[in-house]
């Protein structure tokens, strides 16, 4: 299936080729939210997203809004109603979610950037799944204006490229105040987190024992309690933000269920979750002053088949660092597989540049021996 829900035209002169995920508003089309539902109602959009100003100014050309999950609310990448993006790599797995259209847009060659969002993992999964680099922005560092709501607290906008080399292509159109690129991370604080594959994990720290890099152990004691508070924002800010859908006609199934389990999220549960996010936040910021990025898997495995993965926990190495608010940059690494394992790199709050620093430094080591 398709990975796009609307193609423009060509482009008649060179530059970059953007892909929209169809959560992000483009002047005068529709934002489908990747939901029959939420396009029936809508009108065209009356302006770009605010994320779009610096596409447009660079004179990149959109070459089309792309599939994504039903109003983001899945990791999977599938979608019912619009198609599921074929991933480019191997058919019968999934693509990732929920930015599947443009992290196979990318991979397949038909954009060289593509723009996705980010609530718990949208831009690094699907990265992860089709072989590709994506950047999790900082929570706050790309305005949201024009773009569909998950949880407005978690939710980000970030690129994803065949490289970190586009990536970076990628933060030059989102944020003006982009940077120059500082000196690669020499000290990585090398995160494990129960239930990884082995074969993962080795893949990991190989690629950082052959980039040269200084590693040091480190733990989050704070990490197992932070999919409670994760769950409730997403849930309680799902319902404050789009409550008037429960119920409504041709939701999925998937997307109808997390409506009415948000209904029951009470003041008294979020109000925690916001507490205890502060708390995940201050463990997460002293970690990064001993270690100038942390090293993890992106995904527990290789992705699962599209017929089996209501019990892979595609969210668990992702989500964390969402409720953070850090930025976090997801790049394949050598290894075997249709699926390269996915490394993933975390970086202190506006910490981007860092992270693009260290990943491009990482691919000029790790690209020569994935060639061979």
């Amino acid at each position: 299936m398709s990975a796009w829900i609307t193609r423009f035209p060509s482009p008649a002169s060179p530059g970059l080729r953007v892909a929209v995920k169809d959560a992000i508003d483009v002047a005068g089309v529709v934002t489908t939210a990747g939901s029959a539902v939420v396009r029936d109602r809508a009108a065209a959009a009356k302006a770009d997203a605010e994320c779009l100003a610096g596409v447009r100014a660079a004179a990149a050309t959109i070459v089309g809004k792309t599939t994504l999950t039903e109003m983001c609310v899945s990791p999977v990448g599938d979608n019912a109603i619009f198609g599921t993006p074929v991933n480019p790599l191997a058919p019968l797995l999934i693509p990732g979610g929920s930015s599947s259209g443009s992290a196979v847009a990318v991979a397949t060659g038909e954009a060289d950037v593509g723009l996705g969002t980010d609530t718990g993992g949208s831009v690094r999964i699907p990265a992860a799944c089709c072989g590709i680099a994506g950047l999790k922005t900082t929570w706050g560092r790309v305005p949201l204006g024009g773009v569909w709501p998950l949880a407005p607290s978690l939710d980000v906008v970030g690129p994803l490229a065949r490289d970190v080399a586009g990536v970076v292509d990628g933060m030059r159109l989102l944020d003006p105040a982009w940077g120059s690129l500082p000196a690669p991370a020499r000290v990585v604080g090398r995160l494990r987190v129960e239930g990884v594959d082995s074969a993962v994990e080795d893949a990991v720290d190989s690629a950082l024992d052959e980039a040269g890099l200084t590693v040091r152990e480190v733990r989050l004691p704070g990490w197992d309690d932070t999919y409670e508070p994760l769950d409730a924002i997403i849930l309680g800010e799902l319902w404050q933000a789009h409550h008037a859908l429960l119920d409504a006609d041709g939701l999925s199934d998937f997307v109808a269920g997390a409506l009415h389990a948000a209904r029951d999220v009470s003041p008294q549960r979020l109000a925690k979750a916001l507490t205890a996010r502060t708390a995940w936040q201050a463990e997460v910021t002293s970690a990064l002053t001993l270690v100038d990025v942390l090293a993890l898997p992106t995904l527990v495995a290789s992705p699962p088949p599209l017929t089996d993965f209501a019990r892979f926990p595609l969210t668990q190495l992702t989500a964390p660092f969402n409720l953070a608010g850090v930025p976090a940059l997801a790049l394949p690494v050598p290894s075997p597989g249709p699926a390269p394992v996915s490394l993933q790199l975390v970086g202190p709050m506006n910490g981007e540049e860092l992270l693009c620093a260290t990943g491009l430094a990482l691919e000029g080591v790790l690209q020569p021996a994935a060639r061979s």
